[in-house]
């Protein structure tokens, strides 16, 4: 393949030994080798640091690269190891390419401990917004086959995706329970949940919210969790595992 040309607005040229030193390591430690380090560097430069220095240097149109060639070898994985429908490989698809579970990978790589974030994003908790995580690791896979090839890029995508396949065959990973429980309250009754705050508790910096569900006239809950999502997943998923039960065939 051949070797990509930056530009000097698309680049952040690594003058900075300690830096490349903790590149140098990142790389061992995942087993992956870069020709260009710089591209590297740019996979791990969020926006907000190219906002306020002036400049187009970040992440973002390796991110959409990524994407696509996650995509592409996460749909030849479960092609070629499973013998399913076109509908369950969607589906098992989406889990797996999910923002919950590539921000986790990228935890597991420590990429939260080396993405450059401006001062702003990261005094907001950037590096642990599970978005930027994703979004970072997808920019690696991008920059990954920029620089190495397809090859290399699968082989180290398929050592990543392998194993949340496995999770999500045998049902041990995230669920949208507010997407299965809005569908399954279609189903049974043609209506949606509705949502209520019940309370929140504690200082600003550390609330804690109940939320309850209604379906259909019953009220399940409540579900606890430090934001309104979260507190929402919880009473879905009582609301889901109880009605599921209920209407199941004898």
């Amino acid at each position: 393949m051949k070797r990509l040309e930056l530009s000097a607005e698309h680049v952040l040229v690594l003058h900075d030994v300690a830096r490349k030193k903790l590149l140098s390591a990142f790389q061992k430690r995942v087993s992956i080798k870069f020709k260009n380090v710089e591209l590297l560097n740019l996979a791990l430069t969020h926006r907000s640091v190219s906002n306020e220095a002036g400049n187009k240097a970040n992440n973002e149109r390796l991110e959409f690269l990524g994407d696509a060639v996650l995509g592409a070898i996460s749909a030849t994985l479960l092609y070629e190891t499973l013998d399913k429908p076109e509908g369950e490989l969607a589906k098992i698809k989406s889990v797996v390419v999910s923002e919950d579970i590539l921000s986790g990978i990228a935890r597991e790589l420590e990429l939260d401990t080396i993405l450059l974030l401006g001062k702003g994003e990261e005094l907001s908790g950037g590096r642990t917004k599970k978005a930027i995580l994703a979004d970072a690791l997808e920019a690696l896979i991008a920059a990954l086959y920029l620089d190495s090839g397809y090859k290399p890029t699968y082989a180290f995508v398929s050592r990543l995706i392998q194993p949340e396949i496995k999770r999500v065959l045998d049902k041990r990973f995230y669920q949208d329970y507010k997407s299965l429980l809005q569908e399954l309250s279609q189903q049974l009754f043609k209506s949606y949940p509705v949502y209520h705050l019940l309370k929140r508790s504690g200082p600003e910096h550390d609330h804690l919210f109940w939320m309850e569900v209604t379906v259909n006239k019953q009220t399940f809950g409540p579900g606890t969790g430090r934001n309104k999502k979260s507190a929402e997943q919880e009473a879905a998923r009582m609301a889901f595992e109880t009605l599921s039960a209920t209407t199941q065939p004898d």
